[in-house]
This record gives structure tokens, sequence and C-alpha cells, in this order.
């Protein structure tokens, strides 16, 4: 008899009898919106940093399976300070992601999703015609990050309404192509495109679901964070004769803030 009470209770406990985690749904769409703060820096040359405002758009298909696209946009004014400033630098990014993972119910209240994943990052970030506090003219750069996420996705159950959602991610960075058009500053200049070959990211967030008869909620907070290496070097010429070798220093970026969202 203890014998099978033991494998009663293995069974029961793996989801036969009857205390299995609800399944998710099959189909959701998410369509939300996110305010952050940004700060962006290249110790010992130059800091950025201002709040930004954005839309995201998301598809996830779930069938034990997990397949999600993702996207995502936002804009803002950001700071400059070197050793001159510039205000209200227009920032503008974009991100698109694709990811596929296994959902692993677990008891009554957990559902466990670990992911991977492909990635694509791209700020514009354009100071074009504005001079700052000691004369030096702006140009726009154009940062392109590719990626690979790898993450896991904890849902916990708090009641027949509510669920808090955990996320960690970890990012493998592929490389960056970081392009920076010279010539808006000076006439003659080059533009030039600097390799990005070292780096990596993180993201979280902690994120409370409410469920609806047609429509969920979710809000809470998120950080994400970027530490990307020193660049490959790239020659500068004026009127075609070199001048000088250009770098992309080592630099990093903050963006924490608050995401919500609507889920059908």
């Amino acid at each position: 008899m203890k014998k099978i009470g033991a494998i009663t209770l293995c069974i029961m406990f793996f989801g036969v009898g009857g205390i299995y985690a609800q399944p998710l749904k099959r189909h959701t769409f998410e369509i939300g919106t996110e305010i952050y703060y940004k700060f962006y820096e290249e110790p010992d040359v130059m800091k950025e940093r201002g709040m930004m405002y954005g839309l995201l758009a998301s598809y996830t298909y779930h069938n034990k399976l997990m397949l999600k696209l993702e996207g995502r946009g936002s804009w803002g004014q950001m700071d400059y300070s070197n050793s001159g400033d510039i205000d209200e630098i227009e920032n503008y990014l974009l991100e698109a992601r694709a990811l596929v993972g296994y959902d692993f119910p677990i008891l009554k209240v957990h559902s466990i999703t670990p992911y991977i994943g492909a990635g694509y990052r791209y700020l514009n970030d354009d100071s074009a015609g504005k001079i700052s506090t000691t004369g030096a003219r702006g140009y726009e750069r154009e940062a392109n990050y590719f990626y690979s996420p790898i993450g896991i996705d904890v849902l916990t159950n708090l009641g027949t309404k509510l669920s808090i959602r955990e996320v960690i991610e970890f990012d493998y960075f592929w490389r960056g192509i970081q392009k920076s058009y010279l010539s808006d500053a000076v006439a003659g200049l080059n533009d030039i495109k600097n390799t990005q070959k070292k780096g990596y990211g993180f993201r979280g967030s902690i994120t409370f679901h409410i469920t609806g008869e047609k429509i969920d909620f979710e809000i809470g907070p998120f950080i994400r964070y970027w530490d990307i290496g020193k660049s490959e070097t790239e020659i500068v010429t004026f009127y075609g004769t070199p001048i000088a070798v250009a770098v992309e220093p080592r630099n990093y970026t903050i963006e924490a803030g608050v995401i919500a969202s609507m889920k059908f």
C-alpha cells in the first residue's frame, strides 16, 4: 500500500492527478506602451541621458512549444555632456526579436519557459545641425546590434485572476555596426563605419498579469543593460586624404522604466 500511495502521489505531482498547471493560451496578441529613463556613457569621453516613450506589439503561440515574435519602437530627446553640452538630441529606437522556447508546467501555480532566439536593435542619435556650448558641431550616429536572447520566463498564479510574471535574460552579442556621419559636422570628412565584436546585455522585468473576460492586462517595471567593448579602427579622411584613426569607445547603456500592455 505504501508503494501504491507513493506512485499515486508522484502521478498527481506531475499532472495526471489533477494538480497540473493551467494551460497557457494557444494564441496571444499583445499591444502596449512603455516609458523609461535612458542613460548612455562612454567612460571618460561623454554621457547622454533622457526620457524615452515607446510602443510595443507581439504575437505568442503556446502548445508546449513556445514561439514569439515581438517588436518595439521608442522616441525621446537626450541631453549630451562632454567638455561642452548639447540638449534635446533626437533619439529613436527600433527592436525586433524572434523567440522559441518550451513550456514546463510545475504544480498548479507555475509555468516556466526557457527560451532562445535572435534579435536586432537599431538606435538613431541625431545631433546634426546642433552646436555644443564649446562650439563643437554635432552629427548623426546609428547603432546596429545583432544578438541572441537567452532567457527564462516564469509565470506564477496568485489567484483566479492575478498572476506575476518574472523574466530574466542574457543577450549574447554577435556584432555591432556603428555609423558616424562626420560630414554633418565638417564638410569634406568621410562618414565612417566601425565594427564592434565584443559585448553583452542583460534585461529583466517583473509584471503583474490581470486576467479579464476578453482582455488581459499586464503592468510592471523593467531594466535593460548593454555593455559594448571598444570597436575596430576606421580611417578618417578629409577630401580623400587620411588624417586620423577613429574608434568607437567602450560604452554602456541602461534603460529602466515601466511597461503596460493589453493581451487578447
